[in-house]
């Protein structure tokens, strides 16, 4: 395989399965630091394994949206499960279409609105996607997606009460294959307009059934303070191949100048985000790896000059 035969970057990373067939490789033999997910996370295919009856059966969402609901401390009645957190951020677009996003941000969150208008309700990662960096307490938004906020702090949430809070638990449990997202809204009345738009039996029986035990196995504390140590190693790894990421306190790191790095590691079954989607031309976003990744990611690095 040659770099020219490298499969082109899409939109949202996650590209290892491509990748893997481009090489002749079991997808699970890439490291995907493409999608930042949980290095720390449990297996979470022996728990879905277990609930395998589940899809014998419709899904019902009353039970997992109570037992998210008591771990972020709202009332079921303001939390809306999704089937991920794209389409958190869909069912918010289409009931408040008007928004705004200062770039570079999340490219999802203007491809779903209707209009791009300051005088429409703010949306914001947090920590920024793709910087990583945690908004000051005194920043505001009306919108917050918060995918990767227990990752970087340890907590659920940040708390703000009027805002709209989209998240993403398949980040959280590195399990983006099972699709699992939420809403929380800051009052019960936007929370049963989204779920009069969204579709019936959105979150699939699988999510359903195995959520309340995922929550149950959540050490965010433990978790955030594990991802923060790997952080500093990863950072430590890519200065001593002549990179220069941007700060972070997120789950990922940005490097804003690696031409050529995204494709060099690709041959190396390993697989880094293109942050050309972001605006970052010539960038990369990568994800924080666990120990024997980041082992891997080093020796990936190898013959690869600035």
């Amino acid at each position: 395989m040659t770099v020219s035969s490298v499969p082109a970057p899409g939109p949202h990373g996650g590209d290892g399965t491509r990748l893997a067939a481009a090489l002749g490789m079991d997808p699970d033999s890439v490291l995907d630091l493409s999608a930042s997910l949980n290095p720390c996370a449990p297996d979470v295919a022996a728990l879905v394994a277990a609930r395998a009856g589940a899809v014998r059966r419709y899904p019902d969402v009353e039970v997992p949206t109570s037992a998210l609901a008591s771990v972020l401390g709202v009332e079921p009645a303001s939390l809306v499960l999704t089937n991920g957190g794209a389409e958190a951020i869909a069912l918010v677009a289409a009931a408040r279409p008007v928004g705004w996003v200062d770039e570079p941000d999340f490219s999802l969150y203007a491809r779903h609105l209707a209009a791009l208008d300051r005088g429409g309700l703010r949306w914001r990662s947090n920590p920024h996607n793709p910087t990583g960096r945690l908004a000051d307490a005194a920043e505001t938004a009306d919108v917050w997606d918060e995918a990767f906020y227990p990752l970087a702090t340890g907590s659920w949430t940040r708390g703000d009460p009027e805002a709209i809070v989209v998240g993403s638990l398949t980040k959280v449990f590195a399990c983006p294959g099972l699709r699992v997202g939420y809403v929380r809204c800051p009052d019960g009345e936007l929370a049963e307009e989204l779920r009069r738009r969204q579709p019936r039996w959105s979150v699939n029986g699988l999510a359903c059934a195995v959520l309340p035990e995922l929550l149950a196995t959540a050490d965010l504390g433990g978790w955030a303070a594990t991802i923060a140590a790997l952080r500093c190693d990863l950072v430590q790894c890519l200065e001593a191949a002549g990179l220069r990421p941007d700060p972070s306190d997120a789950a990922y790191v940005l490097v804003r100048q690696a031409p050529g790095l995204r494709d060099h590691l690709a041959l190396g079954g390993v697989l880094v985000r293109d942050a050309g989607s972001f605006g970052v031309a010539g960038g990369v976003r990568i994800a924080v790896p666990d120990r024997p990744g980041l082992d891997r990611l080093a020796r990936a690095l190898k013959g690869w000059h600035p």
